[in-house]
């Protein structure tokens, strides 16, 4: 029987997908585990294997196309199996694929009958959005015209529909305030991004209780060890590139804080995995680095460069998105002496670095000129008491403190 290849949920969180390029084509065999397609989503880009065997007997999405969480994407079918099942696979009446569809398979049925039944032709083919979207603003979709697969209603077809008439009163968002736009001003949309970075943070605001902890960490020897290091390095070290090891030594020195919070129950964690912030254009992302506290700090600094990149490009992979204890936030390069992050949803901690000033500081009973740079940790209260994110700050301050230590 034709069996249907549904956009996967490849993000948490996320409600639709792009196809950004297929790794089959119509015809192919495929096997399970067989890569089919690159997903986008507004923050990876990943690649979708095969759960089953099969023909590729459609592509319904083109490269580009951006599909709901669990709408046809793609038709697979077996021998003798022709494009009257994939229609009724789909669930509709004419073939009209959106990129190709493969020729008949090899054999053919005994009776040369055709498989499944056609759907009635009354009925509207629309995404869940669109009815949902038509529904609030009172419009009958039975009198706009699909430019989806198979006819099928997209957003943009009801967004064009409802454009040509301008004056025509519709029912208003429910729970959106009326945007204010006075002269001079412009409204530019959310990007998939942004909205995504809105829903997760505020989901995070929202269910998990923050405190926060802030430590002062003396860095002259760390920035004597750095410029020692680079001047015959083939990798550049950066200053995050010490925090980063000195956090991942740190969960090794405490490793009852390397856990985080579930319904079910705490994860002990067997690894220490750390999130690096990038910002890129309209956005952030947060890359996993696996194994911290095992890594050489040239490793460190060689993949941090790596995923940085990457994550400009958008060429992330959806597992390194996934999982880690802790996210580092640095915006000590412009300037910023001290400030407090909203913990990434899932992890257990966000450390936010500052810049690394030279101030006055008190050593047995002495003022001397020190460089300082202020850390202040945002801890899920679920998961850590503070006594042991103390413990756990006051490693992470004594590794950054005297890093040569940390290396050896």
């Amino acid at each position: 029987m034709a069996s249907v290849v549904r956009m996967p949920s490849v993000l948490a969180g996320a409600s639709e997908a792009a196809i950004a390029n297929w790794l089959v084509a119509p015809g192919d065999e495929v096997t399970v585990g067989q890569p089919l397609a690159e997903i986008e989503t507004e923050k990876a880009l990943v690649e979708y294997a095969a759960e089953e065997a099969g023909v590729v007997g459609r592509l319904v999405l083109a490269i580009g196309d951006t599909g709901e969480i669990g709408d046809p994407i793609a038709v697979l079918v077996g021998v003798g199996e022709t494009d009257a099942d994939i229609d009724a696979a789909l669930g509709t009446k004419a073939p009209a694929p959106a990129v190709a569809q493969a020729p008949a398979a090899p054999a053919a049925q005994p009776n040369g009958q055709q498989a499944g039944a056609s759907a009635s032709p009354e009925r509207i083919f629309a995404s869940p959005l669109v009815r949902k979207i038509a529904g609030e603003r009172g419009v009958n979709l039975a009198v706009i015209s699909g430019t989806g697969p198979n006819g099928r209603i997209v957003r943009r077809d009801l967004e064009q529909f409802l454009a040509a008439r301008p004056t025509e009163r519709v029912k208003p968002e429910p729970v959106q305030a009326p945007t204010l736009v006075v002269a001079g001003d412009r409204l530019v949309p959310h990007t998939p991004m942004r909205r995504a970075i809105a829903r997760r943070l505020t989901e995070s605001k929202a269910t998990t209780p923050h405190f926060y902890m802030t430590t002062e960490c003396v860095v002259d020897e760390l920035l004597d060890l750095r410029k020692r290091i680079n001047e015959s390095s083939p990798v550049k070290i950066s200053v995050n590139d010490f925090v980063v090891m000195a956090a991942g030594v740190a969960f090794r020195d405490v490793p009852e804080a390397n856990v985080t919070w579930t319904d079910e129950g705490m994860v002990e964690h067997g690894s220490v995995d750390i999130s690096i912030a990038v910002a890129v254009e309209g956005g952030l992302y947060t890359p996993v680095l696996r194994g911290v506290d095992g890594k050489r700090l040239s490793d460190i600094a060689r993949e941090s460069q790596e995923l940085a990149r990457r994550a400009r490009e958008r060429q992330l992979r959806q597992d390194e998105l996934e999982g880690g204890t802790l996210s580092i936030s640095n915006l000590g390069m412009y300037g910023t002496l001290e400030f407090s992050g909203i913990i990434n949803p899932s992890q257990s901690g966000l450390l936010a670095v500052g810049a690394a000033k030279q101030q006055p500081v008190v050593t047995d009973g002495a003022v001397t000129v020190a460089t300082v740079m202020r850390c202040t940790l945002s801890i899920d209260h679920r998961a850590l008491d503070g006594a042991l994110a103390a413990r756990w700050l006051a490693a992470f301050t004594s590794r950054l403190e005297h890093p040569l230590a940390a290396i050896v």
